[in-house]
């Protein structure tokens, strides 16, 4: 499955590597991360060594892997049975912007936190408006360092947009009125040290001291047999020994394969550990690898202090929730960017791997906090959704997700509602009022709940590996000599490609459903239109005159210019009918009025609120205009604004 150069020749050897990697070298390791740089590492690809930037108690490098299944230079064609690191996307991104100029424009938000570009695009039809005067929709992925099935949904999404252009009518009339925006790698530090060594992590390779121990990313895992990939380890403990017994054999399992957590009242024989070794001699293993910040706790809606950081210790605290609300640089770059584009009614910043449609409140049931009329949104999406992908579930974070089995699959016990803080669907709709969904693609390979007992789990997995998958997704066990603990077995699910991922040749379907409910969203966006406007000749009292002039407005689109929660954050302001005249009727010369004025409304900027428009409900507005002297008939523009309906015009002519 995967090449790791240098590879040891035998067990002794790499088992001998590896805890000379981990304690006889640790001086060196942190002498060397204790440098700063201010670009991304720039090591050729043939390169036997990967390094993460940080300063940590712990390595920062690793073996290079190229795994099966992934494609790590860009080839003259993309296909989606196979991963593309970040480098490959990015190809494909210039290689599509010089392609289709006008439809494409491709530009960097910010930068990682090993100064990588996070580059994103917008697609829309340049020669019918900017961007910015259109409805819009965002979607990312990539945001987890390795679920990586999220950034290839959004590649195939820019892929399927620019090339169904001009052939597909629903995607014609999509880019020729509205902009979407769309952001593959919005963490590319996280997928780079995924795809290209047997590491993983949650999200950012900020060095992090996961387990409160004073030590920075101090305890990674270790390829210890250096076939690239970290599986698991179990063994029986013996009496007296420090690493307890918490497993059992599956008994749905007669080949003894798979394990499960003991019970109550059972006795539990297997331990089960990650592959490695425990480098900080805390009796934990691998428990503080690289980073171990989370991006998606790190939103500015409902933030809370890390692990260990309530200094009452009674109340809650976010895992992973960073130093403060948007301390790292790729979240920065998500909500710094949306706040400055207030267009966007729709969103969808993706994970691996529930599957789900997962959206907001993650901290309240969505009853007790959410408008009933913007719940009632969210449940038609959740519907849509639920057609398109033929996930098993979609609802909110707190309620939902945290239920979606009655009884815990690990603990045995009743589930309940549970929060999760400063998290990207509660920005979404709370802070920023849009429709937001956080969802998860893949399944970990329980493709059915095979023995009908109403989980989606490891059996399940199994199950289809066998029957479906060649059994590629599960390695045997195998008896390996641990350097600490003696005799072990290594083997189980492959952690990264079907876990966490699906095998590669299994990804583009599940790719390419997400995506076209993300472009199903896109579809309902709001559209203010001007349906009608006439100029109508009112006083004339010599050679003053007034008109009238009477303007409709329309929202054509399937979703409101404001959801209620917009309305209430002021993330959106009310959707105006404004009239500009020429400037050179509307200026006075030796202290005479001007020719022509607006005399209603008499408000400065002549603008008329309309507050918001729901799906299909007209607004009008009234200007009236005064003419003095010999004024020949002239042309004004109207303009309809909508924060999130766009902005729109038209001429008319006033005077005959």
């Amino acid at each position: 499955p995967a090449t790791a150069t240098p590879a040891p020749a035998t067990h002794e050897a790499r088992a001998a590597r590896a805890t000379a990697a981990a304690h006889g070298t640790a001086a060196a390791h942190e002498t060397a991360a204790a440098h700063t740089y201010s670009a991304a590492p720039a090591a050729p690809a043939d390169t036997a060594w990967h390094t993460v930037e940080g300063r940590r108690h712990g390595i920062s490098f690793f073996p290079r892997v190229r795994y099966e299944g992934v494609e790590y230079e860009a080839g003259e064609t993309l296909s989606f049975d196979r991963y593309h690191t970040a480098d490959v996307m990015y190809e494909w991104l210039r290689r599509w912007n010089e392609r289709y100029p006008e439809l494409m424009e491709l530009y960097e938000v910010g930068r990682s936190f090993e100064g990588r570009p996070i580059l994103q695009v917008t697609l829309t039809n340049e020669a019918t408006g900017s961007d910015l005067d259109k409805p819009a929709a965002f979607f990312e992925g990539g945001r987890h360092s390795g679920e990586v099935t999220s950034s290839e949904s959004v590649l195939w999404l820019i892929r399927h947009l620019l090339e169904s252009y001009g052939g597909d009518p629903e995607v014609t009339a999509l880019l020729d009125r509205s902009a979407i925006y769309l952001r593959p790698q919005n963490n590319p530090d996280g997928s780079t040290l995924y795809l290209n060594t047997a590491q993983a992590n949650r999200s950012t390779v900020r060095p992090h001291d996961n387990d409160r121990d004073g030590l920075l990313d101090e305890d990674p895992p270790e390829d210890l047999d250096g076939d690239g990939v970290i599986h698991d380890i179990r063994f029986r403990p013996a009496e007296g020994d420090a690493i307890e017994a918490t497993h059992v054999l599956d008994e749905r399992d007669p080949s003894g394969r798979l394990l499960r957590r003991a019970r109550p009242g059972e006795t539990a024989v297997w331990a089960v550990l990650s592959e490695g070794v425990d480098n900080d001699g805390d009796g934990d293993f691998n428990e503080d690898g690289i980073g171990g910040l989370d991006l998606h706790r790190n939103y500015p809606e409902n933030w809370r202090p890390d692990n260990g950081l309530d200094r009452t210790g009674r109340g809650y605290t976010q895992n992973g929730a960073g130093a403060h609300p948007l301390s790292e640089p790729e979240t920065r770059a998500t909500v710094i960017w949306l706040l400055e584009h207030p267009h966007v009614s729709v969103a969808n910043s993706m994970d691996t791997r529930v599957p789900m449609h997962l959206r907001p409140p993650s901290t309240s049931k969505s009853a007790e906090r959410m408008y009933p009329e913007d719940l009632a949104y969210y449940e038609y999406f959740d519907s849509v959704g639920l057609a398109i992908t033929g996930y098993p579930w979609a609802g909110d974070v707190y309620e939902t997700y945290m239920t979606r089995y009655p009884t815990s699959p690990w603990s045995g016990e009743p589930t309940e509602p549970s929060p999760l803080f400063g998290h990207g669907p509660d920005f979404g709709y709370f802070y920023y009022g849009a429709i937001w969904y956080g969802d998860e693609l893949w399944n970990g390979g329980a493709m059915e709940d095979y023995n009908e007992d109403g989980l989606y789990d490891a059996y399940d997995a199994l199950v289809w590996d066998d029957a479906e998958n060649g059994g590629r997704g599960f390695r045997e066990w195998e008896p390996f000599r641990h350097p600490t603990l003696g005799d072990v077995e290594i083997g189980g699910f492959h952690p990264k490609f079907f876990s966490q991922n699906g095998p590669a040749d299994r990804m583009g379907e599940w790719v390419r459903r997400q995506a076209l409910f993300n472009l199903r969203m896109a579809t309902h966006l709001p559209r203010l239109q001007i349906i009608a406007a006439e100029a109508t000749l009112q006083i004339q009292e010599g050679d003053s005159a007034t008109w009238a002039v009477d303007v409709t407005v329309r929202n054509t689109g399937r979703l409101p210019t404001a959801l209620r929660q917009a309305q209430l954050v002021k993330i959106v302001r009310p959707d105006r009918i404004r009239l500009q005249l020429p400037d050179s009727l509307t200026t006075g010369e030796d202290g005479n009025p001007a020719p022509v004025e607006i005399v209603l409304p008499e408000t400065r900027d002549k603008t008329r609120d309309l507050g918001f428009l729901d799906p299909g409900q007209h607004a009008a507005a009234t200007f009236l205009v005064r003419t003095r002297g010999d004024v020949t008939p002239f042309t004004a523009t109207i303009e309809a604004l909508s924060t999130r309906g766009g902005r729109v015009e038209r001429e008319i002519r006033i005077g005959q």
